[in-house]
């Protein structure tokens, strides 16, 4: 689904099922498992760096099916909560330079994560780690490779039309005052 201005994200309503797009998400998350699968037993520090942006200079670009999918499970959860501040274990400064993913819960948490995207299943910081120690540098790039040839291949289906993968902070932005509001499909913004 194409945004911009003047578009609504599908959190504002969640509208009839179609088929064809049904069909697509379920075959994300097959994607996704496979992704999980292959990737079972790596591990991090669990820092939340990688989902603070300003610290990593990366941020994840995901496609129009997975976008749909966190907007699924965002509203299945009832929207986003307000935020508070975490406490770095990187070295970035704290505040807008931090870059914080809107999904990041306040304990440092995933609040998707069963649904987190691609870019998010797959980043591996230096301090991450194969089964049997082996730095992130060493991992299967050619099949997690294949499977996001797969997740586009499935964006393309889902919605032709759709200009591509855009950054995460965009794609979020104002989901949480939305929700907030209970879903309304305008955004105001608040007096300061």
């Amino acid at each position: 689904m194409r945004r911009g201005p003047g578009r609504q994200s599908s959190l504002d309503h969640a509208g009839p099922a179609d088929p064809k797009k049904t069909s697509a998400l379920e075959n994300l998350r097959g994607v996704y498992a496979e992704v999980d699968e292959l990737l079972a037993g790596w591990t991090c520090d669990s820092s939340t760096d990688c989902c603070r942006f300003g610290v990593t200079g990366r941020e994840p670009y995901p496609t129009s099916v997975e976008i749909a999918e966190l907007e699924r499970a965002v509203r299945a959860r009832g929207g986003l909560p307000k935020r508070r501040s975490l406490p770095l274990l990187g070295t970035a400064p704290r505040g807008e330079d931090e870059r914080r993913c809107a999904l990041l819960s306040d304990h440092g948490k995933c609040l998707v994560y069963a649904s987190r995207p691609f870019g998010c299943r797959t980043f591996f910081c230096e301090r991450a780690s194969g089964p049997a120690g082996e730095p992130a540098r060493s991992g299967p790039k050619q099949e997690i490779a294949r499977l996001g040839r797969a997740i586009a291949d499935l964006a393309a289906q889902f919605d032709p039309a759709d200009p591509g993968p855009r950054p995460l902070s965009r794609v979020t932005a104002g989901w949480g005052d939305r929700a907030a509001r209970g879903g309304g499909a305008q955004t105001r913004r608040r007096a300061r």
